[in-house]
């Protein structure tokens, strides 16, 4: 048994949290706000009818949209109120309940790799601290050969960015991108989001 998520942990303090994180989305989309900025980013960067994994995908808002944009999504996410939300409202996807330190695809029946696994929403910062190796090492492993990974996630939450690339070059990966927005600001030291991009480094 892995040590438990934050998010886990938050849900256990507060049951209706993860409720309340469908409702707010679904609040804000009614109000017009723009969701899908890590879509559109996400979407450019790939070939047609690609293969996405939406690794933490909550309610499916990421996966569902590129979905529509043509590609093929399996989302994964710990949180059963999550998972359901999405299969209700993306019944096109294939969303799987497991936990990114346990990922284990085969199991659910997904064998093929991925063009690109992205990891948005602050997954990385709701990483328990002892899984956080452990998940990049798994979603690196979920990649095609010359598949790229993208996280998005707060630099104050307490995955230090240079722990998270140190991470990523210990499961094989390179960084290929560094970034502090979804609409490709550049990235500087003072930056308060991270969205990387990576790549297998040569040698693997």
């Amino acid at each position: 048994m892995v040590e438990k998520s934050l998010w886990a942990q938050k849900v256990e303090q507060d049951p209706q949290h993860s409720h309340w994180y469908v409702q707010r989305f679904k609040d804000m989309a009614a109000e017009g706000a723009d969701l899908h900025g890590e879509a559109r980013m996400i979407d450019a960067m790939l070939p047609r009818a690609a293969r996405v994994l939406d690794a933490g995908c909550g309610p499916g808002r990421l996966g569902g949209e590129l979905a529509r944009r043509g590609h093929t999504v399996v989302g994964v996410d710990v949180d059963p109120v999550l998972i359901e939300a999405a299969r209700t409202e993306f019944g096109d996807c294939t969303w799987v309940l497991q936990d990114l330190a346990e990922l284990d695809l085969a199991e659910a029946g997904v064998r093929e790799p991925f063009d690109i696994v992205v990891a948005a929403g602050n997954v990385m910062a709701f990483l328990a601290p002892s899984t956080r190796p452990a998940v990049v090492a798994n979603l690196a492993g979920a990649l095609a050969p010359e598949g790229r990974l993208v996280v998005g996630f707060g630099t104050g939450r307490g995955y230090a960015v240079e722990e998270f690339f140190d991470d990523a070059r210990a499961a094989g990966l390179a960084e290929s991108v560094r970034l502090s927005t979804w609409d490709l600001h550049p990235w500087t030291t003072q930056a308060g989001f991270l969205v990387g991009i990576l790549q297998r480094a040569a040698s693997h």
